[in-house]
């Protein structure tokens, strides 16, 4: 727990779950960005369908699922389809609102890398790849990427582009948000308690700052109810 009275987890997925608009169609992948679409659709989207890559549509989990392959996704759903059809109808017919997206690492042009760390041939890590993103990061036009923030994370070269940054819209880290202004990632708000020079020195590259960076509003008491009440499976 933080000096706030919160974690920086909590907060990135509230500031994410704020930002989905009721009635929106997500594409969610476990971790983070499944808190933050379950902590929206508790609260002020509840009408929100959300979509894992398993095939299940609009599901509605009671606990978080630990994968995608979770069973209760399957139980809660409106309906199940192949993974084919998630991509062929859904992803590119265009049908997706929001889809989220992290990485091992990002440049200021908003491009990611889940491949590899070095070089491709000779790694130093083999990332699990990039699965579905490449096409997702192209064929939704809002995507969020969540990601922490550290110069490992952050660089001015990627390794491997796995996915285009094209369609981020916002990135999300336990610092601060970035958007990106005349084709390049800004810092246009931090974290309550966070000084704007952290991010800065969290960058691999001269991060642009906004003239006008502001600070997100802390999680209210009834978001913080509403997320501590949604329960990874597995949890004591």
């Amino acid at each position: 727990m933080s000096r706030n009275g919160f974690t920086a987890d909590e907060m990135m997925a509230v500031e994410a779950a704020r930002r989905l608009r009721d009635g929106a169609v997500c594409f969610v992948g476990i971790g983070l960005p499944s808190l933050a679409t379950n902590l929206a659709r508790h609260t002020h989207a509840p009408n929100c369908v959300l979509i894992y890559e398993s095939g299940t549509i609009g599901a509605k989990p009671v606990e978080l699922p630990l994968s995608i392959g979770d069973g209760e996704l399957a139980e809660t759903a409106d309906a199940v389809v192949s993974v084919p059809e998630v991509f062929a109808y859904w992803l590119q017919g265009r049908r997706i609102d929001v889809s989220f997206l992290g990485a091992a690492q990002i440049d200021r042009h908003g491009n990611l890398n889940s491949t590899v760390i070095g070089d491709y041939a000779v790694p130093k890590v083999r990332l699990p790849g990039g699965g579905g993103a490449p096409e997702i990061a192209l064929g939704v036009d809002d995507v969020f990427v969540m990601l922490r923030h550290s110069p490992r994370a952050f660089v001015e070269r990627l390794d491997f582009t796995t996915s285009l940054g094209d369609n981020v819209r916002v990135v999300i880290t336990d610092l601060g948000i970035l958007e990106p202004r005349d084709g390049e990632l800004t810092l246009v708000a931090v974290h309550p308690g966070v000084a704007v020079e952290e991010p800065v020195a969290a960058t691999g590259w001269a991060l642009r700052v906004a003239a006008d960076v502001g600070q997100t509003e802390p999680p209210t008491a009834q978001e913080l109810t509403a997320l501590r009440a949604l329960r990874t499976k597995g949890q004591d």
